[in-house]
């Protein structure tokens, strides 16, 4: 291989020698003028001549300077752009993110703005979909995903257990009928998730069950909605009880437009979890986002019972297979 010669020098060279001055190069380089003048001399006696004419008050090039700046220009040229090129590579185009509709509403969208204040440099593009669309395929680089963790050819990390907890709007409780125990839930319209109708589990009256209140009729018909936010959003508008959990009612019941009535849960087996094919956390936007999301759940981890797990566990040995058969992502 052939020597090199000292690149920082290169460096200095190449600026003084655009500039025809050793004091703006300094200026450019946030450098002494007298460390552009070393690095100049420790140059031209590597090169075994001088390369700037230094007579008179201007500063030219001499013979050997001008026949080594354009190979040099050349050479910053293709560093700069082969290192653009990687950034390009590991940061550049959009990353694509796949999510459920109703987490990508409730919960996801209104963080985005705290994930571009850190990494301004990425764009990000949401595919909301109830589809479980392929990780790696089709432009998509990282998703939420919904269910118990287990996908093939992917990896996967638990961002949050999920839970089941009646809300509902403060005005709907402003009237002749309260909710101060479970079993007033008798005199309210109940909304429900046709997902839950399509596993074919009633979770209110596991909800009641877990409750500790059992032979209670509940209001048949009222509402039902396929998606998580529709469910919750006719919650607020008081049109009944629904029930959430913590991931999509968190901002809702933050801001009053929904209350708790009962500090009662049901954890389940199931949860969210960013997945991502192998190796991907080698693209930095990529693991930007995973390590984001992260951050972004550890206050709800920090929030749930400790002994969610094991009555989630013992809940999806109940349920068995119906879950399995919910489209869940």
């Amino acid at each position: 291989m052939a020597a090199f010669p000292p690149l920082k020098a290169v460096r200095y060279f190449e600026s003084a020698a655009r500039h025809l001055s050793f004091s703006k190069a300094a200026e450019e380089l946030n450098v002494t003028h007298s460390a552009i003048s070393h690095q100049i001399k420790a140059l031209e006696e590597w090169v075994g001549q001088p390369l700037f004419d230094r007579t008179g008050r201007a500063l030219r090039l001499t013979e050997a300077g001008r026949q080594f700046l354009p190979p040099v220009r050349s050479a910053f040229q293709q560093l700069a752009d082969a290192a653009q090129d990687l950034r390009q590579l590991c940061h550049g185009g959009p990353l694509t993110v796949s999510v459920l509709p109703s987490l990508a509403s409730k919960w996801l969208v209104p963080r985005l703005f705290d994930f571009r204040a850190r990494h301004p440099e990425i764009e990000v593009r949401i595919s909301a979909t109830e589809r479980v669309e392929q990780i790696g395929q089709g432009g998509i680089d990282i998703a939420i995903r919904y269910g118990r963790g287990k996908w093939p050819n992917v990896d996967s990390e638990l961002l949050l257990k999920d839970d089941l907890f009646p809300i509902v709007s403060p005005a709907l409780l402003s009237g002749e009928q309260k909710l101060k125990e479970p079993r007033d839930l008798a005199n309210f319209t109940l909304l429900s998730d046709t997902t839950w109708q399509a596993a074919q589990f009633d979770f209110w009256q596991q909800w009641l069950e877990h409750a500790g209140v059992t032979g209670l009729e509940l209001k048949s018909g009222g509402f039902a909605f396929n998606y998580s936010n529709l469910l919750i959003q006719a919650a607020i508008d008081g049109l009944g009880v629904a029930l959430g959990n913590t991931m999509l009612a968190s901002d809702d019941l933050k801001a009053g437009r929904l209350i708790r009535p009962f500090d009662i849960s049901v954890p389940l087996d199931t949860g969210y979890y960013v997945v991502y094919v192998r190796d991907a956390l080698k693209r930095p936007k990529i693991k930007a986002f995973r390590d984001w999301v992260i951050d972004q759940v550890a206050p709800f981890r920090a929030e749930m019972s400790p002994e969610s797990e094991k009555l989630g566990e013992a809940l999806g040995q109940k349920l068995g297979k119906k879950l399995d058969g919910a489209p869940v992502q």
